[in-house]
């Protein structure tokens, strides 16, 4: 029997394939999906005290959470939020990606290394300077004020979405940059030759040619960032203010000082639902896209 059992295993890519992975799924499901499962088992009781929660099933924190508008509208801003930043990231990133694939001919490693650099310090620490840098007292308000373009700060650099989008676009950035070097590195350069023989322009080669052979690189940056700055929790309470909080402070508030565990599950279930639909959605936009340019 063991011999059988030996001989499968060591026939079969397969099964060394799931012994290999094994330990890692092992970890997903109890670091990930068990906190899932009980965060929408949680959803559907009722805090009734302090410490005391009714486990009777029911649909109640859902209907609140629909019945309040501060909650639809802290997860449309969220969304937004998240729309706006990934746009700002590819459209920054995208060039950068493209230049080191094309034109850059030797050390390629080292120019991503570079870039990515100023990512490896802390998370916190890059929104914080972020925060710095916007301020009253930060760089732009100081240089403006140095020159003579202003008597006085600029109030609306920060504690706003506008803050929200552009800090988080910059710490993402190191994120989508990766992808989208990967997709655009391994792209045929004779399909490009052969495309400007044919007489198409640079911009018409890039766009039938380039662009559409990228796409998975697209696809992969815009889930890398659209997901987690969904849920962002730091950023917005750093330097969001009150215009620029997400639904992820109000669930933080809900786990905390409201101490209204299901409604802060029913809120985390229905943002990684509309997460998932919006992933699921561009997903399916992009591939159609690159169908038809194809």
């Amino acid at each position: 029997m063991n011999s059988t059992i030996q001989n499968i295993y060591f026939r079969s890519d397969q099964a060394k394939a799931y012994t290999l992975l094994s330990p890692a799924l092992i970890l997903v499901i109890f670091a990930m999906a068990a906190p899932m499962i009980v965060m929408i088992f949680t959803s559907f009781n009722t805090q009734i005290s302090m410490i005391e929660i009714d486990r009777t099933f029911t649909t109640g924190r859902y209907e609140d959470f629909f019945s309040k508008p501060i909650f639809s509208m802290l997860l449309f801003r969220s969304v937004k939020i998240s729309f706006f930043v990934t746009l700002l990231t590819l459209l920054t990133t995208y060039p950068l990606a493209y230049y080191i694939a094309f034109y850059v001919k030797k050390n390629k490693m080292l120019w991503i290394v570079l870039m990515t650099l100023p990512f490896w310090t802390s998370y916190l620490l890059r929104v914080f300077s972020w925060r710095v840098i916007l301020g009253n007292k930060g760089v732009i308000n100081s240089a403006l004020m140095g020159t003579g373009m202003i008597d006085e700060p600029l109030g609306f650099l920060l504690y706003n979405q506008a803050a929200v989008i552009i800090t988080l676009s910059h710490a993402w950035a190191a994120f989508a940059i990766l992808p989208l070097y990967v997709s655009l590195d391994k792209i045929d350069k004779s399909l490009l030759e052969a495309s400007y023989d044919l007489g198409n322009t640079k911009f018409e080669t890039f766009w039938r040619v380039t662009f559409p052979l990228s796409l998975p690189g697209v696809i992969g940056a815009i889930l890398i960032i659209f997901i987690p700055t969904v849920g962002d929790y730091v950023t917005p309470q750093l330097v969001g203010g009150t215009d620029g909080r997400m639904l992820s402070n109000m669930i933080q508030s809900l786990f905390g000082r409201a101490n209204n565990f299901p409604l802060g599950a029913a809120s985390a279930v229905l943002m990684l639902t509309t997460v998932c639909l919006v992933a699921a959605l561009v997903t399916y936009i992009t591939k159609k896209v690159s169908m038809r340019m194809s």
